[in-house]
């Protein structure tokens, strides 16, 4: 298990930004606090998405079915520091089944409702679940068909949520409350903040899937970004679209609903007239948005007469730069500032807020270098995190204006390394402790501010999420009808980027875009990384080494879609 040093522990609770208290503390102190008030609110087609009405409940309802699945686990066999992979949308039980496990002391390690057998067998590999929970009704998928084959490896049991579980599967709907097991494990067994709680996934540019562990303060020592720069109080609600898999959603929406006991509202999959009617009818004070959301929202008139955004203070997005005619007109228009956030799994945390950069064009444009919180736990404001700029190849810190270097940061909000991936880990940080993000930022503004400028690695960022490029090249390189093959990205104005592929066909073949999904469909890869536009080159450039260069590959077909 990878957990933080002695003495970083000590330097992070002195601090404030760590403490004693796991995030099912948190939980339990709100419920006892604020029973009547509403917690979870489902979409409003959860019936269209997955089964069951929607569900509005109460804290004191949520913790009925926290404590209740926490039992059902324990009587499952699963324990502390048990991995359990959870495959379910947004939905109420899928928060409940979160601070089931937190309760417990097991680990939750979330995946996207899209993974199949590729994503799911590699992610299998590496955690070794005890369970496996999914729904028994997803729109467009068989959770337990695909995972079934996987589960009989590793003799996982399969837990269900909804409607005619298999008779092979523990129904968590139907299992009873067990308050005599749960006291017993509870008062039997030490479960510690700094314990892990997640893990993960994230990309790489080696097409394995990487586990990224954060403990219950690593999940609280990032916490502040959103709630401080989002303002939010004592209770209020906020929308939340971005699947419960990631930092985006559980760092930025689910910390500040357990920080202010307030009422969470879920959203999926993204549909923006559900979305623009959830905001009129659930009265956030807080949401996040997709970039190419927001910008189509301010271009349709007619659309923007007849939404009621009024409840809202503040709205974050990110995951792609922001336009900053978009952040402006937002300002201007409708009095509705837009935070620019960046972050990562691994915990990084870089938060434009319209308190420190009133200014929405650059806000739109730049980060603050170095962003002062208080602490979760602490009085006085912090830096959340130190960073650095470095050259992608070594060398001395960069301190002048202008010069593109890798961002390096540390402190309470970043992880200690990969879930058993030591020479991962390793390749990620450098020698004095300090996490390679792999993204390129220069100094602006006289050092007030950092600038993004480009990626180090060769992440396809599709929509927010992470798709390695070398992960499809490795899977092309079976297809029988291609010499090679190299995926890259392709700029786009609504999802921030898209898949493309070059390819060189054996002699004679002819190959299309059909061609090359079908093979990837059959290997079961994930709808959402597969290229959307062939290239047909004669020849894939490469260097001296005999490596293809995918920036070379990427400028040559930009130009041919210019002509």
């Amino acid at each position: 298990m990878i957990v933080a040093g002695e003495e970083k522990r000590r330097n992070f609770r002195e601090a404030g930004w760590w403490g004693d208290q796991t995030l099912a503390d948190l939980f339990f102190a709100n419920a006892t606090k604020h029973p009547e008030r509403l917690t979870l609110i489902d979409a409003p087609n959860r019936p269209d998405f997955a089964f069951g009405a929607p569900r509005r409940l109460t804290y004191a309802q949520m913790q009925e079915e926290v404590e209740r699945f926490a039992g059902a686990l324990l009587a499952a066999g699963i324990g502390k520091d048990d991995v359990i992979v959870i495959q379910l949308p947004n939905m109420t039980e899928f928060v409940s089944l979160y601070f089931a496990a937190a309760t417990i002391g097991a680990i939750v390690s979330p995946v996207a409702v899209q993974y199949r057998t590729h994503e799911l067998s590699a992610m299998f590999g590496i955690v070794e679940p005890k369970a496996f929970i999914c729904g028994t009704q997803m729109k467009g998928a068989d959770h337990i068909g695909t995972v079934r084959p996987l589960l009989q490896r590793g003799n996982i049991k399969l837990m269900t949520i909804g409607p005619d579980a298999p008779s092979d599967a523990i129904d968590l709907d139907a299992e009873p409350a067990r308050p005599e097991l749960l006291r017993a494990h509870c008062a039997a067994t030490k479960i510690d903040a700094d314990d892990v709680f997640t893990i993960c996934w994230t990309s790489g540019t080696t097409g394995i899937p990487k586990g990224v562990p954060r403990s219950h303060n690593h999940w609280v020592g990032i916490a502040p970004a959103t709630y401080i720069t989002s303002q939010l109080q004592d209770g209020e609600v906020m929308l939340n679209p971005f699947p419960l898999i990631n930092m985006g959603s559980i760092g930025g929406v689910m910390m500040s609903w357990l920080r202010v006991a307030g009422t969470m509202v879920l959203h999926h999959p993204f549909d923006p007239q559900v979305y623009l009617a959830q905001i009129a009818t659930e009265r956030p004070s807080f949401t996040i948005a997709p970039p190419a959301v927001l910008n189509m929202l301010l271009q349709n008139e007619a659309l923007l007469a007849k939404v009621d955004l009024s409840s809202l203070r503040t709205i974050g997005s990110g995951s792609a730069p922001l336009a900053p005619a978009m952040v402006q007109g937002f300002q201007e228009r409708l009095n509705l500032p837009v935070i620019n956030i960046f972050g990562s799994n691994e915990g990084m945390s870089l938060i434009t807020a319209p308190d420190t950069v009133p200014d929405p064009v650059e806000r739109a444009s730049y980060f603050p270098n170095g962003l002062d919180l208080k602490p979760y736990y602490g009085a006085d404001p912090k830096r959340i995190s130190e960073t650095r700029l470095v050259p992608p190849d070594g060398g001395a810190v960069i301190e002048d204006e202008g010069v593109p270097g890798e961002l390096q940061i540390r402190g309470p909000t970043v992880f200690e390394g990969y879930w058993n991936a030591p020479e991962q880990t390793a390749a990620a940080f450098t020698e004095d402790g300090w996490f390679k993000t792999g993204d390129l930022f220069e100094i602006v503004q006289g050092g007030r501010f950092l600038k993004f400028t480009g990626r180090c690695k060769d992440l396809i960022i599709r929509g927010g999420v992470n798709i390695s490029p070398e992960e499809i090249d490795q899977l092309l390189g079976g297809h029988p009808l291609l010499g090679e093959a190299s995926v890259f990205s392709m700029p786009d104005p609504v999802l921030g980027e898209r898949v493309g592929v070059a390819i060189v066909p054996r002699e004679g073949k002819d190959v299309t875009l059909e061609d090359v999904t079908a093979y990837l469909r059959a290997q079961d890869l994930a709808v959402f990384k597969l290229p959307e536009r062939l290239f047909r080159f004669e020849a894939l450039p490469r260097n001296v080494t005999n490596k293809v260069m995918r920036s070379e590959v990427r400028n040559i077909a930009l130009k041919m879609m210019e002509i």
